[in-house]
């Protein structure tokens, strides 16, 4: 008798297990951690991100490709475009923009430590833009464009189309909505343009700038998104980042590689560290094959 109610004891607490189990909120399993090699059986750089370019600026040829004219979401890839449009309006970089109400982040929630009522020069929003991908600063510079944001966002796809990229389309000045699209082929060209303003090439690429803030004069410090930009042993030319849940991590540069310009351009990647990964398997790949490069020179 003592050995049946024993068995009639495990199977109670197993039943209360089960039942247990079913209740307890479910959780999405991580995604393992792998191991990736750096170039597929043909030799080709074996990149995780799903889409992804690598152009040679001096050519325009194409070295590699891949899902190239599938069109996602940028995210604040679209703070390059946003950098060029105040740019070329030539609106003066040391006009004072008082951050309003209006800039702040209703879509996605993100935070920012440019206080509303407080005054910033263009040149300090765009710089902060491009160094911290600050999603304030970035509205702020549309918003004060003149004709409001709806004027920015039209003067953004009409630079679009003056460069001929038909499948690129803005909606805001920031990247915070998923409606900012492109492609990998398309943005290749972007950078190359956003690569021949001089500011946008300087700051994109500074690692770190303190910010004083006018009305308490507590200086805050940022920092590039760009890990590679911060680590400092890359020749980097032009850079940005991005990410929404919607577009995953994105990550375009413009760099020096075996002593020739390219664009890199990495989008939807799954993984935190992937679009670094992808990039430095890109960098091993190239100086790996200076054939490659001499090849894109002489069909050039």
């Amino acid at each position: 008798m003592k050995r049946i109610a024993a068995v009639f004891a495990v199977l109670a607490l197993a039943s209360a297990a089960v039942a247990a189990d079913k209740t307890a909120p479910t959780r999405k399993a991580a995604k393992p951690a792998r191991a990736v090699a750096d170039f597929d059986k043909v030799g080709e750089p074996n990149l995780l991100s799903t889409a992804a370019l690598v152009l040679d600026a001096n050519t325009g040829e194409t070295l590699f490709a891949k899902n190239a004219d599938a069109i996602h979401p940028i995210a604040s890839i679209t703070k390059l475009m946003t950098a060029m449009v105040v740019l070329d309006s030539k609106l003066p970089l040391d006009e004072p923009i008082q951050i309003s109400t209006e800039d702040l982040d209703l879509l996605k929630g993100t935070k920012s430590r440019l206080p509303v009522g407080a005054h910033f020069r263009r040149d300090d929003l765009i710089r902060i833009a491009l160094v911290a991908s600050d999603n304030r600063a970035a509205a702020a510079l549309g918003r004060s464009f003149p004709g409001g944001t709806p004027a920015f966002v039209s003067a953004m796809n009409a630079k679009a189309q003056l460069l001929g990229l038909q499948s690129t389309r803005f909606v805001d000045a920031s990247g915070l909505a998923p409606g900012n699209v492109s492609s990998s082929a398309e943005l290749g060209r972007l950078v190359a343009e956003a690569s021949k303003y001089d500011v946008i090439r300087e700051y994109s690429t500074t690692p770190a700038l303190d910010v004083t803030l006018p009305d308490s004069g507590r200086k805050v410090n940022y920092v590039n998104t760009n890990a590679l930009v911060r680590a400092g042993d890359w020749d980097i030319g032009v850079s940005k980042t991005g990410y929404i849940s919607e577009s995953g991590k994105c990550l375009v540069m413009q760099a020096m590689i075996a002593n020739t310009p390219i664009v890199i351009v990495l989008l939807d990647s799954w993984g935190r560290l992937t679009r670094i990964g992808d990039a430095n398997r890109i960098k091993r790949w190239l100086e790996k094959n200076p054939a490659r490069l001499a090849g894109a020179l002489r069909a050039g």
